[in-house]
């Protein structure tokens, strides 16, 4: 597949949705082959995403899903979650885009700092958050005791 990042284009669309929950199990899968196991045992329902308290963000290119991201509120903060490209995507700014439409969806709804939960074995992962102006911060969330656990935030 060969994309430029003008041509994607960014929806959200509700957590439920079988484009999302596709995309949902992709990401779980690839987590599954990296860590094991279901890949992410974090709770999450679709109530989670539905505005004002989070949105479920998906990228398509030439009308075919391929990347997904979302934010649900953590106390003051929006939470990253579910950010995954397909692989056939991947290398072509959709992550960074996405990334980005997460972001500006999280403060149109005035949240002012943006916090996730990564592992160690995702190393594009990190290169992202870290070039994307991400520190690291205190673990926090579900894997917060979890080994391998590494959170990010910054402000928005």
């Amino acid at each position: 597949m060969l994309l430029a990042v003008s041509d994607i284009e960014i929806k959200a669309v509700a957590f439920d949705s079988a484009v999302a929950q596709a995309l949902v199990t992709a990401a779980l899968a690839d987590l599954g082959q990296r860590y094991g196991g279901s890949g992410d045992d974090t709770p999450v329902s679709a109530a989670d995403f539905e505005p004002p308290r989070g949105t479920f963000l998906v990228a398509y290119a030439g009308g075919e899903p391929v990347g997904c991201g979302a934010w649900r509120r953590h106390g003051d903060a929006a939470e990253l979650k579910r950010m995954f490209t397909a692989p056939a995507a991947r290398g072509r700014g959709v992550a960074r885009r996405v990334l980005r439409a997460v972001e500006d969806s999280a403060r149109e709804h005035g949240l002012t700092r943006i916090v996730l939960e990564c592992g160690w074995k995702q190393p594009e992962a990190i290169a992202l958050y870290k070039s994307s102006g991400y520190d690291v911060i205190e673990n926090f969330g579900f894997y917060k005791d979890h080994p391998g656990t590494i959170s990010f935030g910054r402000d928005l």
